[in-house]
């Protein structure tokens, strides 16, 4: 790995490094893990204020669980990846979004800093309360997969999305 990392809230002192690590998802036209990286930050006080206003479960849109996010940060202030940790489960996160979502900015994979955001993830689901965590990825999604077997993942049944897609479900704790 090329640098050491923690995870932070969102703050308004990170800024710059947010814009660049968002600006890097959108330019790669992948599809945008966690769903939170794909809010757009053009009133970037307010998104920040959004993002832990949700972890305080104020102004939730109806059927939503609290959750919080965090940025992996390196000791250089540069964003390389975020999670964003639901304190409960729907019958939809039950079914493919669990717990955990976290995602890498495409320039900075395959260097372990997903692991290590997955591991770092578990212990701040464990202080909200979230003993056995719920962790899933696409079936195409093999580097996610292998990232969760590394944190301890182990596997339950799959669920089959209406259009075909097979998420994969494992529990790690």
């Amino acid at each position: 790995m090329a640098a050491s990392v923690s995870l932070v809230k969102p703050t308004l002192a990170l800024k710059d490094a947010y814009l660049n690590f968002y600006q890097e998802w959108i330019e790669s036209k992948e599809d945008i893990v966690p769903w939170v990286v794909s809010l757009d930050p053009a009133d970037f006080q307010g998104m920040v204020q959004s993002l832990l206003a949700n972890e305080k479960g104020e102004h939730l849109p109806e059927g939503w669980v609290p959750d919080s996010t965090f940025w992996l940060v390196t000791e250089n202030k540069r964003i390389v990846g975020a999670v964003n940790i639901r304190h409960g489960l729907t019958e939809k996160l039950m079914n493919c979004g669990g717990h955990i979502g976290y995602g890498i900015r495409p320039s900075e994979r395959r260097k372990g800093y997903a692991t290590k955001l997955l591991a770092l993830a578990l212990e701040e689901a464990r202080k909200l309360g979230v003993h056995k965590a719920l962790v899933v990825c696409d079936e195409s999604n093999v580097p996610s997969e292998r990232t969760i077997l590394r944190n301890g993942g182990v596997e339950d049944t799959s669920f089959v999305e209406e259009n075909g897609n097979v998420i994969k479900r494992f529990w790690i704790g």
